[in-house]
């Protein structure tokens, strides 16, 4: 009879065991699905309402700063001065055929229309 009730006593744990068992695997599918909704939901809620992020300019170091303006300051300087060398070069030619037509056209009036005219 002991073993009867051993055996008894045996099924017994081993079927709450199990039952219990089942209700932890219960426990956890019931977690891992309110967690998939909730994940689901943030993904809902993120493509409808995209995060804006503020935007920031950009700082450069304090110790480059003035540094780096008059490097700037300094290369548009160069920048202006190259610039107005080559315009006074073009200028400066153009000035000078200018000068050269009017010389020639000064020695067609003087020497060769004169000659023409005269019987």
């Amino acid at each position: 009879m002991e073993s009867d009730n051993e055996a008894l006593l045996r099924s017994r744990s081993v079927s709450q065991r199990s039952a219990e068992r089942n209700q932890e695997l219960e426990q956890r599918e019931r977690e891992l699905r309110q967690r998939e909704v909730e994940l689901r939901l943030r993904e809902m809620e993120a493509e409808i309402n995209p995060p804006v992020y503020k935007t920031v300019k950009h700082q450069p170091e304090k110790l480059s700063q003035p540094l780096m303006k008059n490097i700037m300051l300094g290369a548009k300087l160069f920048a202006v001065a190259v610039a107005v060398l080559v315009a006074v070069r073009i200028a400066a030619a153009l000035a000078g055929m200018i000068m050269f037509a009017a010389l020639v056209w000064l020695a067609y009036k003087l020497f060769l229309e004169s000659s023409k005219n005269q019987p």
